[in-house]
């Protein structure tokens, strides 16, 4: 019983975090590696943040995301990879696993997150702030399924999100990342 409680105030203090934010400067992630990172490190660029998973029939997407990643890094944009295991349990690993998956079957070189839940109760911060349709209506809604991506301008402003059939090279994706690089 002590043990739901704390997880019901853990759910509460996380409603009420993304519920103060104001974008995605506001949070702080941990890196695959353990490191803090905090998100407005990434000001000034052009951000794709992307729920992964190693075992989904869309992980072949992380080549589209690198290839992406090397395209446009030198103009200023940064994909953030989200390890989350939401979905038919497609991302069962650690986080030491994940990236030596990602690092040698797709030359991962984007920054990777440690793993968390983008839906449900233990929902993540960020990700309750993503999917808030009271905050983001652009943008709000639940998480269908892995490799859904958010792209945000350089000022941390919304501009597109694209379910996970819409692959990383897909005209839609690329004229929203040249679109707010251009800004």
């Amino acid at each position: 019983m002590r043990k739901l409680s704390l997880i019901m105030v853990l759910c509460l203090a996380c409603g009420s975090l993304a519920a103060q934010a104001k974008s995605v400067y506001d949070f702080t992630m941990r890196s695959i590696d353990g490191q803090q990172v905090r998100l407005k490190s990434y000001k000034g660029k052009v951000v794709l943040l992307v729920n992964v998973a190693s075992k989904c029939g869309f992980t072949p997407q992380y080549a589209g995301l690198e290839a992406l990643y090397e395209k446009y890094k030198d103009r200023g944009l940064v994909i953030v990879g989200i390890p989350a295991n939401n979905f038919a349990s497609q991302e069962p690993g650690t986080n030491e696993e994940i990236k030596k998956f990602c690092s040698t079957k797709y030359n991962v070189t984007f920054p990777m997150m440690a793993k968390v839940s983008v839906l449900g109760q233990d929902q993540t911060p960020l990700y309750a702030f993503l999917t808030d349709k009271s905050v983001n209506p652009q943008i709000g809604g639940d998480i269908k399924w892995n490799f859904t991506k958010f792209i945000f301008d350089r000022k941390g402003k919304p501009v597109a999100r694209f379910e996970p059939a819409v692959t990383p090279d897909s005209p839609q994706v690329t004229a929203a990342i040249e679109g707010a690089l251009g800004q």
